[in-house]
């Protein structure tokens, strides 16, 4: 059994961020991210012909678009009805880096629970 992930109150306001940002826009994932002034953005995949995001990748443009300049965690959620983690590749993880090289990344199910967590840098 996968060991448990205890979250301080910020951490978990970015998990919540996450997953109504989700639910909200009726997307595969959403993502939040929250600057080292405690602001946070969020964002969901995007899928049009024209444009592909991921919700990392959204949240981070979202930040980069407020003026935000370093990032210091970031949380992803996925799966409708799933109690699967999302996974973040590399080009998401490459724009968070961009503005926070040791953000940590909480990668969550559509119900919050966090099932890893990895930093930005690799």
């Amino acid at each position: 059994m996968p060991e448990t992930i205890h979250l301080d109150a910020e951490d978990a306001k970015i998990v919540t961020l996450a997953r109504s940002a989700q639910a909200r826009a009726g997307a595969q994932e959403g993502a939040a991210v929250r600057d080292t002034e405690g602001r946070t953005y969020t964002g969901a995949t995007v899928s049009l012909p024209s444009l592909t995001l991921t919700a990392l990748q959204a949240a981070v443009a979202a930040a980069v678009a407020s003026g935000a300049r370093d990032v210091e965690a970031a949380a992803v959620a996925s799966g409708p009805n799933s109690v699967e983690a999302a996974s973040v590749d590399a080009a998401s993880l490459a724009a968070l880096r961009e503005l926070g090289p040791t953000a940590l990344v909480l990668v969550a199910d559509q119900r919050g629970t966090v099932r890893d967590v990895l930093r930005a840098a690799r």
